[in-house]
């Protein structure tokens, strides 16, 4: 394994994790979950979620063998679930919908699908098939840091983006992982020229 470090490939890495995440966009859920089922342990939450990206990231491929799938494949798959995220988040409409009855929400639905659902597996074993395994490991570690620091100041944040910020910031993740989602297929299916 690779460990040589780019800060141009963790920063792509990292702002697509984030963008695929979408821990800003996840605010109202994450408010009503814990409205409805009291506490969420923001430590127990990024703990598991960074368990489970961790794992998919280095055991995801040989997964993917017993089933008799190459990365190419996956990639090309997770590009068209990677853009059909991008249309929810700019449209505004709900294309995956996660179950909703679980009793610890600090781990189902919030660490496992919400934080390190399908998209952001998929999106992990995408990214394998381009850049070197230490620079998406350290763009995950960023990752779970912002996703800690959200769940810990939800309530502080929400009153400073208000709803019109956190609509805005939603849909300009959603066009940047369109764009990616495209590069994406482009370069999986050899039509990146």
């Amino acid at each position: 394994m690779e460990y040589n470090l780019s800060w141009k490939e963790i920063i792509t890495i990292f702002l697509t994790l984030f963008a695929v995440i979408d821990v800003i966009g996840t605010i109202p859920i994450i408010i009503n979950l814990k409205k409805n089922f009291g506490e969420i342990k923001a430590l127990k939450t990024t703990l598991v979620a960074g368990a489970l990206m961790i794992l998919f990231l280095y055991f995801g491929k040989n997964l993917l063998g017993l089933l008799d799938l190459d990365i190419k494949s996956f990639a090309i798959a997770g590009s068209i679930v990677i853009f059909l995220i991008g249309l929810e988040m700019i449209l505004g409409r709900n294309i995956f919908n996660p179950d909703t009855d679980y009793s610890d929400v600090s781990i189902v639905p919030l660490a496992f699908p919400l934080i390190a659902g399908a998209g952001v597996l998929t999106t992990l074993l995408s990214m394998k098939a381009q850049y070197r395994d230490g620079n998406i490991l350290v763009a995950i570690v960023l990752n779970l840091l912002v996703v800690f620091v959200v769940l810990k100041f939800i309530p502080y944040i929400e009153k400073k983006l208000g709803v019109n910020g956190l609509g805005v910031l939603r849909r300009i993740f959603g066009i940047i992982l369109i764009a990616i989602a495209i590069k994406i297929f482009k370069t999986n299916t050899g039509l990146l020229s």
